[in-house]
């Protein structure tokens, strides 16, 4: 993983630096709330809320060995300050697999201060380290804060995502 290497959030005191790792099972109760403000970002919270089941299926296939998702984890001082969700899939125009970070989340008094990029550099070794062909993530038109970061790291695909709910 890269070392960190930026301000301190402001709550937060400079006791250690920031670890980018993967999760473990007794990260679950700081997981949860970082989940949860994931969520809420994206209008899932309340009434639309996600069922616990699927929290809790999330959750349990960090740790199966034959599930392609993974978490990481930003921490500091024993602290969780922000998650990266990522998975690994087969393409057709490769024969490598493809790496795919599909939630990234920050708490908000540390947004700003290289959690996020920390974590997209993690799940970048990790997706070299599985010679994955590539890395993608997608994120909504509104997250203009997000897209500042993005820009500066990765190149915009051109493509426009399309779906259909069941």
């Amino acid at each position: 993983m890269r070392p960190w290497r930026g301000r301190v959030p402001d709550g937060f005191e400079r006791v250690a630096a920031l670890i980018v790792r993967a999760v473990t099972p007794e990260d679950h109760a700081q997981w949860l709330p970082l989940w949860q403000g994931y969520n809420a970002f994206y209008g899932r919270s309340g009434a639309t809320a996600l069922p616990d089941d699927i929290t809790g299926a999330t959750w349990s296939r960090f740790f199966d060995d034959a599930e392609p998702m993974h978490c990481l984890v930003a921490e500091q001082n024993g602290r969780l300050l922000g998650l990266a969700h990522y998975l690994f899939h087969r393409s057709m125009i490769a024969i490598e697999p493809v790496c795919y970070l599909q939630d990234l989340f920050t708490v908000p008094q540390a947004r700003g201060q290289g959690v996020g990029r920390a974590l997209i550099a993690a799940v970048e070794d990790g997706a070299r380290a599985a010679h994955a062909s590539r890395l993608y993530w997608h994120t909504h038109e509104t997250n203009v804060t997000a897209q500042a970061l993005y820009d500066r790291l990765a190149e915009k695909s051109g493509f426009i995502v399309y779906r259909k709910l069941f």
